[in-house]
């Protein structure tokens, strides 16, 4: 394995700071999409000390509540339908889908937010989002981040409600999903999972993911200022949730891990003008080398974990997602499931 003795001293560098290179958008894109592309990067609060724990609680605070602004509102009005419950100790939100129903399989969602953001009630929007969308039984895991709670915290919870799942359900009826930081923590849960003798899931969605904390991939550069969702990249967050242990820990980087054929079908998505595209493209690539059967969909333009979620590029994201599930679960009858308007 390749050290890392450059990021116990690194200090966020100038170029983490780099402003917005705005490039309009494709005029072949809809207008939601076009709309998101044209939106400048809205500002943002300091990373702080990473050496400081209580210093990143506003930070945290102040970036959640952003994120609660962009929720979907018709979404919004049905968390209280939402329930919870502990899966083999974390915290797990469940939704289920009102139409399209698949039986019998459920989906184990882990969210995204840089592997530190969006806990909480957020956790509760992005089960439902999934559970809207994969037609499946869902849970989320509300696992435990930084500043407080750093790696394998959140890992370790992350593998409880799997194994919890486990319990009740066949590994061929579970897909896992996750998206960004949701990524990470889903291949790094499945790489351990199996190094433990446990059961690979039916599937694994990976969108945008960040698995690689090292950042070394090309598009951390060529797409730095170009990627409007995720302008900044997050080396001190990524120290912050690594607890001072190597960024390339097949644990904490998955993209260094060593896969198998034992590794499930995996779906990994991006876009042409993600941060993380290097991401996608890598892990793509090494596991396919190791004979794993693995799709990779990049969008035309598309920004990190897409257009907002409403778009109807969003929704081919989502089509080609159940398409795949579909398959994985052995129900494919080789067409793509009909596209659904978001609710």
């Amino acid at each position: 394995m390749a050290t890392a003795k450059s990021d116990e001293k690194a200090v966020p560098s100038k170029e983490e700071e780099r402003t917005s290179r705005p490039i309009a958008p494709p005029p072949h894109l809809s207008e939601m999409a076009q709309q998101l592309l044209s939106t400048p990067p809205a500002a943002r609060p300091p990373f702080p000390a990473t050496d400081d724990p209580e210093s990143w609680i506003p930070y945290i605070e102040s970036m959640n509540d952003r994120f609660r602004n962009f929720m979907n509102p018709r979404l919004r009005e049905r968390m209280q339908r939402v329930r919870t419950t502990s899966l083999g100790g974390p915290l797990c939100y469940i939704a289920e889908p009102e139409q399209n129903v698949i039986a019998g399989k459920v989906c184990l969602s882990l969210h995204g937010g840089a592997l530190m953001l969006q806990g909480g009630d957020l956790v509760a929007y992005d089960v439902l989002k999934t559970a809207s969308q994969s037609g499946c039984l869902t849970f989320s895991v509300d696992y435990r981040m930084p500043p407080h709670d750093p790696y394998p915290a959140g890992l370790d919870d992350c593998l409880a409600a799997y194994v919890h799942l486990l319990e009740s359900w066949r590994a061929q009826d579970i897909i896992v999903i996750g998206i960004s930081a949701g990524g990470n923590l889903a291949a790094s849960m499945v790489l351990r999972a199996i190094d433990e003798g446990l059961p690979a899931p039916a599937g694994l969605v990976l969108r945008s993911p960040e698995v690689d904390l090292t950042e070394s991939g090309d598009t951390f550069h060529t797409n730095f200022g170009i990627d409007n969702v995720l302008p900044v990249k997050l080396m001190p967050i990524n120290r912050v949730y690594a607890g001072g242990q190597p960024l390339d820990h097949p644990y904490i980087s998955p993209l260094f891990g060593g896969f198998t054929s034992a590794f499930p079908p995996t779906f990994v998505q991006s876009g042409t003008r993600d941060l993380f595209l290097s991401n996608s493209v890598r892990i793509h690539r090494k596991l396919r080398d190791a004979g794993v059967d693995a799709e990779l969909h990049v969008w035309e333009a598309m920004p990190h974990a897409g257009f907002g979620g409403l778009s109807p590029e969003d929704e081919e994201v989502w089509a080609e997602i159940r398409r795949f599930m579909a398959r994985c679960f052995g129900k494919s009858n080789g067409q793509a499931p009909r596209a659904r308007k978001p609710r």
